[in-house]
């Protein structure tokens, strides 16, 4: 998600809390975030649905290996011109964990920039935004398709010198099950993906690198999860800083604002990814036929861009014949996917637009409370701006933050 438009005089919006227009909606997926230095250009979404791909399908029973090992890879393209001629990428299945704790199989796009000393880069842990619950709405295909609408952040870093990497998090293939803004398999699918990228011996990365996860919206989400993971599931990384902007930390307080919405649509995702997830919610017992069609809908084509446009407005009673997240099964998964209970051990950049129309803002207010009592080195920024907006405007702090703690300058905080 990117900058729509530039503010008006004074830099200042009006308040949100209206439906996002149509025409506005429909250009969010046509552009990318933009680099730090330039205004985005804007690269067309894919039209059709991608022919099957048998690399996405995970091998059965899975091979013998640990977290972070590869399972397969492949020469891909590096997104647009300007990314190929910055990087040789690799599509890569890996060993991972789910939100339960099980050994899976994902997949991720690896980038690692020409002409610098490889055995001396640092690693950039990517977390791509909400692409959509379709197969062709993965990250890597977005990628290879020049359709991914972060790529100009990702050419930023890749400039710098930074290895990236991306991961599609759980569950893109033929027949997807995507487990959306779900923390518990997000965390594992950033910090493995890292892992394979250190393992993999084209790539020549160190296993010493220094580490950064970065991302906004659900990839601010996926950052911070693998922020607070990372003691106990990944130790020896060597993590030095989190920048995580537009953050889901509170799944119910983001939830509810969206109902009645323009970002109705997003929440139907979110349901669909816990329930994938997590098969004892069954989901399925709650919808009626328009809900079941909806889904339906949603898995076989739709990513983002029908996900705004399609469903503003709607409501769960719409779709479903009674709320699940009502439910105790439902209340304890969503609140084993709240961020804040292990507080990460590095420095993090948190920030949030003041006007967020699809993120609510005083979660992240919230859960910037919650870090500061732990005495994480937070540095956190409120901007004057909606959701997508932020995506452009938030990203020179981003990447001034980045270069900070990888040249070792001392954290500082504002809590």
């Amino acid at each position: 998600m990117r900058a729509l438009s530039p503010l008006p005089p004074g830099g200042r919006r009006p308040r949100s809390g209206t439906v996002l227009a149509p025409v506005a909606a429909a250009l969010l997926l046509l552009g990318t975030a933009a680099p730090a230095s330039a205004a985005p250009a804007a690269p067309a979404a894919p039209a059709a649905a991608p022919a099957p791909d048998d690399f996405y399908v995970p091998p059965s029973p899975l091979p013998a290996g640990a977290p972070g090992d590869v399972i397969r890879a492949r020469r891909s393209d590096a997104g647009t011109p300007t990314a190929t001629r910055l990087a040789d990428a690799w599509q890569v299945m890996y060993l991972s964990t789910n939100a339960t704790g099980q050994r899976m199989a994902t997949t991720g796009t690896v980038l690692v920039p020409k002409g610098v000393d490889r055995t001396k880069a640092p690693i950039i842990g990517f977390g791509p935004g909400t692409q959509g619950p379709a197969f062709r709405c993965a990250p890597s295909k977005m990628i290879e398709s020049s359709a991914f609408y972060d790529q100009s952040a990702l050419n930023d870093l890749l400039t710098k010198g930074y290895a990236v990497t991306v991961p599609d998090y759980e569950g893109y293939r033929q027949q997807p099950k995507s487990t959306y803004v779900v923390g518990r398999s997000m965390g594992p699918a950033m910090l493995d993906l890292v892992r394979a990228a250190q393992r993999m011996p084209d790539t020549s990365l160190a296993p010493g690198a220094k580490v950064v996860f970065r991302g906004y919206s659900q990839g601010g989400g996926a950052a911070l999860w693998a922020g607070e993971l990372q003691p106990a599931y990944a130790p020896e990384l060597n993590l030095v800083g989190v920048s995580a902007g537009g953050v889901p930390a509170d799944l119910v307080q983001v939830s509810l604002p969206l109902e009645g919405k323009a970002g109705f649509g997003v929440l139907a995702y979110a349901l669909k990814g816990l329930d994938n997830a997590y098969p004892e919610l069954k989901l399925d017992t709650f919808l009626n036929d328009a809900g079941r069609a909806m889904y339906s809908r949603m898995e076989s084509g739709e990513c983002l861009l029908e996900l705004l446009l399609g469903y503003q407005g709607k409501r769960i009673q719409d779709y479903m014949t009674r709320s699940p997240v009502l439910d105790p099964p439902w209340l304890a998964r969503i609140a084993e996917n709240k961020l804040g209970a292990t507080p990460p051990k590095v420095p993090v950049f948190q920030y949030h637009a003041d006007q967020d129309e699809l993120v609510a803002f005083p979660q992240a207010q919230a859960l910037r409370t919650t870090y500061c009592a732990a005495g994480v080195q937070l540095t956190w920024k409120a901007y004057n701006s909606g959701h997508i907006s932020l995506v452009y405007h938030g990203n020179a702090d981003s990447l001034a933050f980045i270069a900070d703690r990888l040249a070792g300058t001392p954290a500082t905080t504002n809590c």
